[in-house]
C-alpha cells in the first residue's frame, strides 16, 4: 500500500511507520503533505514534504491512499479530510500494531495510537483520532472526526458523538451520551450526558461554554456544503 500522510509535525509517526512496516513490508509512505509552505521540500523523518493541498491532484490515484494526522483540532481534522475527500482523496486507516481490533468494527481515514485498547463491540466511524494508552471500554460508539487524546478512560456504552473532542486523562462514566462537536477538557471526570457543541471542565464535569454549531455532523464524505 503506498500512503501519503498529511501533517509533518509529530515525531512518533516514525515509530508508527516503523512498527507498521515490521509486519507489512509493502507499507510504502511516499511523503507527507502540509499547507505550512516552510516545510515544502524538506525531508521529515526521511521522508519528503510534497508540499500543500496544491498538489493533491497529482496524487489521486488507484493505489495511493491518505492519512490525516492532525489532532489539535477537530474542526481542523474535519475541514482539512473533507477537503481531501471532496478532491477524490481515498483514505486507509493508520493503527498501531499493538491494536487489537477483535470483535471491533472501524471505518476509514482513523488514527490509532500505539496502546490504544479498544474493547469487543466497540465501534469507531471515519477520520477519528484515538492517541496513546486510552481505554476505549465495550460497545462504545465513537463517530466521525472524533479526537480522544492519550490517557483517557471511556467507560462502556458510551455515545460520543461527531467532531467531538476529549482531552488528555478524561474519564467518561458508563453509558453517557458525548454530544457532537462537544468538547471535554482535561482531566474531567463526566458523570452526565453533554449536550452538542457543549464544552465540560472539572471533576465532577461542569458546563463552561456552549457554542453556535458550525457543520451539523463530522461526515467527510457528505455532498458538498
Amino acid at each position: 500500500m503506498r500512503v501519503i500522510l498529511l501533517g509533518a509535525a509529530n515525531p512518533e509517526t516514525g515509530r508508527m511507520i516503523a512498527a507498521i512496516r515490521k509486519l507489512d513490508p509493502e507499507f510504502t509512505v511516499l511523503g507527507f503533505l502540509d499547507n505550512d509552505t516552510r516545510k515544502k521540500g524538506i525531508d521529515f523523518l526521511g521522508f519528503p514534504v510534497l508540499g500543500g493541498f496544491e498538489i493533491l491532484e497529482n496524487f489521486v490515484q488507484d493505489d495511493v491512499y491518505f492519512v490525516n494526522l492532525i489532532t489539535g483540532s477537530t474542526r481542523v481534522r474535519y475541514e482539512t479530510s473533507y477537503h481531501m475527500a471532496q478532491a477524490g482523496c481515498k483514505f486507509t486507516n493508520f493503527i498501531h500494531p499493538s491494536v487489537d481490533l477483535t470483535f471491533a468494527t472501524i471505518g476509514v481515514g482513523n488514527y490509532l495510537q500505539e496502546g490504544v485498547i479498544l474493547q469487543a463491540q466497540a465501534t469507531i466511524g471515519n477520520n477519528s483520532s484515538i492517541h496513546m494508552g486510552t481505554l476505549i471500554a465495550h460497545e462504545v460508539a465513537i463517530g466521525d472526526s472524533v479526537f480522544v487524546a492519550h490517557g483517557c478512560c471511556i467507560s462502556g456504552c458510551v455515545r460520543i458523538g461527531d467532531g467531538a473532542f476529549v482531552g488528555t486523562n478524561a474519564t467518561i462514566l458508563p453509558r453517557l451520551q458525548i454530544g457532537k462537536w462537544a468538547t471535554v477538557g482535561a482531566g474531567a471526570v463526566v458523570t452526565k450526558d453533554v449536550d452538542d457543541y457543549t464544552t465540560v471542565v472539572g471533576n465532577p464535569s461542569r458546563i463552561v461554554k456552549v457554542e453556535r454549531g458550525i457543520y451539523p455532523d463530522g461526515n467527510i464524505f457528505a455532498r458538498k456544503r
